[in-house]
């Protein structure tokens, strides 16, 4: 069984920086695209970032210039580096690798 586990979310003020990370037990990462996504109450979860097995990466326009998605196969992780953080990225961020979800980490950015 392939659990993951993000962490790094919080409590930011807007223009604030977070660094998520998605850690996964098992060697998976190496096999999959790796995505990172976020849901708000009432609200379906929307793709944030991917990063390819090649390490190509896509990021949603409204995060581009300030969202970095980055992976260590080597150590099963991924990250999502956000910078200039506004109160509308405000969610629970997930990572997914192949058909495995994250429990989700808070992000909240407020004054």
């Amino acid at each position: 069984q392939v659990q993951l586990v993000e962490s790094g979310g919080g409590l930011v003020q807007p223009g604030g920086s977070l660094r998520l990370s998605c850690v996964a037990s098992g060697s998976i990462f190496s096999f999959y695209d790796v995505g990172w996504y976020r849901q708000v109450p009432g609200k379906q979860r929307e793709l944030v970032a991917v990063i390819s097995r090649s390490g190509h990466t896509n990021i949603v326009d409204s995060a581009k210039g300030r969202f970095t998605i980055s992976r260590d196969n080597s150590k099963n992780l991924v990250y999502l580096q956000m910078n200039s953080l506004k109160p509308e990225d405000t969610a629970v961020y997930y990572c997914l690798v192949g058909s495995y979800w994250g429990q989700g980490t808070q992000v909240t950015v407020s004054s």
